[in-house]
């Protein structure tokens, strides 16, 4: 399981560092092969091979036409396999890190079963006072939980 958050940056050829205590995890369960690709927020998301394979077949299943298109598109044809090298890193391409506004500081989330990279100025307005902040939905979001 990912959780948590971690401030990163990504160098000048695109690299970044995965955090040390989610190597092991991803060496043991996928070989260090992940996929990235764009989901519907503006950020990258970044799954273990075999999480995106799984989200692949269940897409294949959906008619051709409508939204399955639209997923097919964005979700699967931008998606980029890639590997994290012997350093912990992994290297994301100019396109990508264009669509998700990377340049620099960035922040990894864990989201159980993949991650969501967010370039931090979009994730620090995310969850704060603005136009774009999530926060006026926390409350509802957490009535889901039944604690």
């Amino acid at each position: 399981m990912f959780a948590g958050s971690h401030q990163l940056t990504i160098d000048d050829k695109g690299r970044l560092a995965i955090p040390a205590r989610y190597r092991q995890t991803l060496a043991d369960t996928c070989e260090s092969q992940l996929v990235v690709t764009m989901g519907p927020e503006s950020c990258l998301e970044i799954y273990p091979a075999p999480q995106f394979q799984d989200i692949v077949k269940s897409i294949m299943e959906l008619p051709p036409r409508g939204p399955a298109a639209l997923l097919r598109q964005r979700f699967i044809g931008l998606a980029m396999e890639c590997e994290i090298d012997k350093q912990g890193r992994l290297q994301l391409s100019q396109f990508l890190r264009n669509q998700a506004r990377l340049n620099g500081t960035a922040v990894l989330v864990g989201n159980i079963d993949h991650f969501e990279l967010w370039a931090e100025d979009l994730w620090n307005a995310r969850w704060s006072e603005g136009p774009d902040s999530k926060l006026g939905a926390l409350a509802e979001a957490f009535q889901v939980l039944n604690r």
